[in-house]
């Protein structure tokens, strides 16, 4: 298939610039991993409300197609707890290249302390990405079909996250960060063996507390129960981050 077909099922002969085929390419390469693409459709007041953050300093609207390098809302602790907008894909201070955040978009709980990139954001600077649900591949006749998972529930949930702050040659600094991921848990088992963590609502305060020892931090990043969780398949439009759409999480 052709680069222009795999980045857009609808489209005739276009030529793109050569900067739009280098971006779709990393996100084609880096976001159908675990997790690679995310919903957020909850509305700003209403996550503040169900987060308990007191502040919003976002304007981000609904997305039903998250892919890595772009902006998710995020719950964090900084004096007061207030929702803000990161770039999805971490760049460690020390990093002279922003495009290693497309490899950072996740980060392994079981190996979290050993990595120098994730260790000192994962002890003191954690956060909760908002989500209504998330998107996986499943392998089915040598094809991925794709897949949206939510809770039975409907409604948001927090990934775990980790974040830090970059700041470029030129230009003001940018906040980054990473989600999370743990073994599946018997319901996603069949999709994929890894899943992001989902922070029970219990543990959700200890979590952004900075005061949280390591040893609590990590008993938290377990795979949610699975009798919580929801799936169906969806259309294959889902597999080109340029498609942006309500219906994306709609069964097929």
């Amino acid at each position: 298939m052709a680069f222009e077909d795999a980045c857009d099922s609808n489209a005739e002969k276009k030529v793109y610039p050569e900067s739009y085929r280098t971006e779709v390419a990393y996100y084609i390469l880096f976001s159908q991993t675990m997790c690679g693409r995310f919903v957020r459709k909850t509305d700003l007041r209403e996550a503040a409300k169900f987060f308990s953050a007191s502040l919003i300093e976002t304007d981000l609207g609904e997305s039903y197609n998250i892919a890595p390098k772009q902006p998710v809302v995020v719950v964090m602790e900084e004096g007061k707890r207030k929702l803000v907008s990161m770039r999805w894909g971490l760049i460690p201070p020390w990093s002279n290249d922003p495009n290693i955040g497309y490899k950072m978009i996740n980060a392994r709980a079981e190996t979290i302390l050993e990595k120098a990139s994730f260790k000192n954001a994962f002890k003191h600077r954690r956060c909760l990405i908002v989500a209504d649900g998330f998107y996986e591949w499943r392998e089915e006749d040598a094809k991925k079909v794709p897949v949206y998972i939510f809770l039975k529930d409907k409604g948001p949930f927090g990934m775990a996250g980790i974040y830090e702050t970059w700041k470029p040659a030129t230009g003001e600094a940018i906040k980054t960060c990473s989600i999370i991921t743990t073994a599946a848990n018997e319901f996603m088992k069949p999709i994929h063996h890894r899943m992001p963590v989902i922070v029970w609502r219990e543990d959700e305060d200890a979590w952004l507390n900075p005061q949280t020892d390591e040893k609590s931090l990590l008993q938290i990043l377990k795979p949610l129960d699975a009798s919580l969780m929801d799936c169906h398949d969806v259309s294959p439009a889902v597999n080109s981050p340029t498609h942006d759409a309500k219906d994306l999480i709609n069964p097929v």
